[in-house]
């Protein structure tokens, strides 16, 4: 592969993997409009793992409490002050992280073979759902639609709660919207924002929630194409540290931008970028 197409998958992967944008959405239309051959295994697994290392050196306070909660379940410092709560937000999260890796798990063995389901004639899922979902027009229809849920979820949604008022519940839903992110033009970010600030958290705090929820996810996506390395038969090479050192780069200072962009503005920018993208895709395609 090429610097530049490396730089390329690493800025989009990194920008989109955070921003309401869908990262796969624009991962696919790239592909689409650049020709570049379909970047492997092993750099899927890099730019996973920068993405990965990106949340957590941003979050490392964070990631730290959720550690304690784990540890503190198996009775590792369980009697600390605070270990009840941290150890209810880590099962939270665990809980969180069920309806995804249930959904990717069901796909990955071919539970879904032989079943097909469309929406307004669009095929969404059957026996090969990532070939199915590749056409611009599911991207952009996914673009636009939960473009317009993101945007009245921000208009509607109460401004009250912050991560640690996390309940069972809360998990529960965001999760289960997290899941949807399997379908291009979704977003992961996006669906589980767009959740959170429904249940009432607040913009920054919907953000931190749908990032802390996301570290299982994204290991778990990374650990997923690990066994399609071993059967190609694919070698460690430079291009992947390449690829996962951007990624990092580009990711962790679009977290920061988002965080801080979060505290003094909306949601709308992101529903005005996703609704256009829909519709120019819509009309050129």
């Amino acid at each position: 592969m090429t610097f530049l197409q490396l730089l390329i998958i690493a800025v989009v992967q990194g920008i989109t993997e955070f921003l309401p944008i869908s990262s796969s959405g624009h991962l696919i239309l790239i592909s689409f409009f650049t020709g570049f051959a379909d970047q492997g295994p092993l750099i899927d697994v890099a730019v996973h793992v920068g993405s990965l290392l990106a949340i957590i050196v941003y979050f490392f306070k964070d990631v730290l409490v959720l550690a304690r909660g784990g540890f503190a379940s198996v009775g590792i410092g369980a009697k600390a002050p605070g270990a009840p709560a941290e150890r209810r937000l880590f099962w939270w999260i665990v809980l969180g992280t069920i309806p995804a890796v249930a959904f990717g798990l069901s796909i990955k063995l071919g539970v879904f073979n032989g079943i097909a389901t469309s929406v307004f004639g669009i095929t969404i899922v059957d026996g090969d759902l990532m070939g199915s979902i590749r056409f611009t027009d599911l991207i952009a229809c996914n673009l636009i639609a939960y473009g317009i849920l993101l945007g009245l979820a921000d208009w509607l949604g109460r401004e009250e709660k912050v991560f640690e008022d996390m309940s069972w519940r809360d998990g529960l839903l965001v999760g289960l919207a997290q899941a949807l992110a399997i379908i291009p033009g979704t977003s992961r970010s996006g669906v589980t924002m767009t959740a959170a600030r429904a249940l009432g958290y607040k913009r920054v705090e919907a953000a931190r929630f749908s990032f802390l929820l996301s570290i299982p996810a994204v290991a778990g996506a990374g650990v997923l194409i690990v066994p399609e390395i071993f059967e190609a038969g694919v070698d460690l090479a430079f291009d992947a540290l390449i690829a996962g050192g951007l990624t990092f780069v580009a990711a962790f200072l679009t977290m920061a931008f988002l965080m801080n962009f979060l505290k003094r503005a909306s949601m709308l920018v992101f529903v005005l970028y996703r609704v256009a993208m829909g519709a120019a895709l819509l009309y050129f395609f």
